[in-house]
């Protein structure tokens, strides 16, 4: 593991905010002022082809990032655009329940909910 790699790794596994590969990339220059984006993206896709991390980029028009590689569902803000991960057991059920609806074999699946965080909600009811 190269030292560019490992930073990104530690990078995304100390956040919880999902961060785009540029946020991954300011964060890096920090630690190692001379990294490049292109460092940066390579090693996010070595880290996602090993199971290492997720990417979210099915969800959003941009990849965002997420160091926990356990399947788990999340939230999105229609406000701010934060995301968080959802404390709910993933429902293993469901993969079985498409399965049965045809000729389709599920092995996975992924869920977001959307609405309003915390603290966008909170200055609604403002």
């Amino acid at each position: 593991m190269t030292k560019q790699k490992k930073l990104i790794l530690d990078i995304l596994r100390s956040t919880t905010t999902h961060p785009t590969a540029d946020r991954v990339f300011e964060q890096a220059r920090k630690k190692i002022s001379n990294i490049s984006l292109s460092t940066v993206y390579r090693n996010l896709n070595i880290l996602k082809n090993e199971g290492e991390i997720q990417e979210l980029s099915h969800i959003w028009s941009f990849g965002r990032f997420d160091g926990n590689p356990q399947n788990h569902y999340h939230f999105s803000c229609k406000e701010c655009g934060a995301v968080y991960d959802v404390a709910l057991p993933v429902q293993h059920h469901l993969d079985e329940e498409v399965s049965r609806l045809g000729e389709m074999k599920a092995d996975g699946h992924r869920m977001l909910f959307t609405g309003l965080c915390r603290k966008c909600n909170s200055r609604g009811q403002a």
